[in-house]
């Protein structure tokens, strides 16, 4: 890999050696399946195919609070896709999203299967059926969508570009660093300049906006995320910290946050969830070993 300043960009890119980084293994330049392999059905209305990333944890936190509202057909199997081990090129995965990405969801509810993949269409498809966390009147449902899409644009500013050059490329390059730094403060400055009016994103009321962004703002202000923290002085954005604090608390969050997570502390990893007493036996568990 060439870190000159002088390098030049080739007329034609071509893929002729691995790109490096952690996540070099699964990285290419084309789409589709790279091997064979069913997904597994459980015996829940929804399916969810995912891995505990702020992406896959948004779809689990939105599935247990509407089981905590009660709504009993929102109860799931979840299914731990390992995408640093590839499995979401497996042919099955592939099938319910072309672009390979988690997580994924069928809703096998009705006479046919409905398969939902992004994140963000999940949420509102979720939010539609049960009647949830989406306003109904036009100025606040408005509202609160833009939030929701203001985050479907910002993660990857965050995760593609902060994430990666700070956290997982092989060389630390000064420039892309400052760069997506730079970009990652400006965002947290925003949803800073929100909640200082607002108690939730979308105004007073929590909502899907919430669910889509607190995965990974809460992950940047609590070290969560690239252990970046005092590097980027969320300290500063009080506002912020007081909005994650708050969402941090709700049961539904706390449990939606172990679900398909392979990372942290094991007492809190329920790596595949089939049943709400799941989380019971975990929490069994880390009692016993004292952890």
């Amino acid at each position: 890999m060439t870190t000159s300043s002088d390098y030049m960009p080739p007329k034609v890119w071509t893929w002729n050696k691995p790109n490096g980084g952690q996540f070099a293994n699964v990285n290419r330049p084309i789409a589709g399946p790279t091997h064979d392999k069913d997904l597994p059905v459980g015996r829940h209305p929804l399916q969810l195919y995912s891995q505990g990333t702020p992406n896959g944890v948004k779809v689990a936190v939105m599935l247990e609070e509407l089981l905590a509202l009660g709504h009993s057909g929102a109860e799931y199997d979840a299914w731990l896709v390992r995408i640093g081990q590839g499995d979401q090129f497996g042919s099955g995965f592939v099938a319910l999203n072309p672009n390979s990405k988690i997580p994924a969801l069928v809703d096998q509810s009705g006479t046919m299967p409905i398969p939902v993949f992004e994140s963000g269409a999940i949420l509102i498809y979720l939010a539609e059926k049960f009647g949830a966390f989406l306003p109904s009147g036009i100025s606040s449902r408005a509202e609160c969508l833009s939030w929701l899409f203001w985050q479907a644009g910002s993660a990857p500013y965050v995760g593609g570009g902060f994430g990666h050059f700070y956290a997982y490329a092989p060389t630390k390059i000064e420039y892309a660093i400052d760069r997506f730094a730079m970009e990652a403060k400006r965002q947290l400055d925003v949803l800073d300049r929100r909640l200082e009016t607002n108690k939730y994103i979308a105004g007073s009321d929590y909502t899907i906006a919430d669910i889509a962004v607190w995965p990974w703002y809460a992950g940047l202000t609590k070290g969560w995320l690239y252990e970046a923290a005092e590097f980027l002085q969320v300290q500063e954005y009080e506002n912020v910290g007081r909005w994650v604090d708050t969402i941090a608390k709700r049961p539904a969050v706390q449990r939606g946050r172990m679900v398909n997570r392979v990372t942290g502390d094991p007492s809190s990893q329920l790596h595949e969830r089939h049943d709400a007493s799941d989380f019971e036996t975990k929490t069994q568990q880390k009692l016993a070993t004292g952890s």
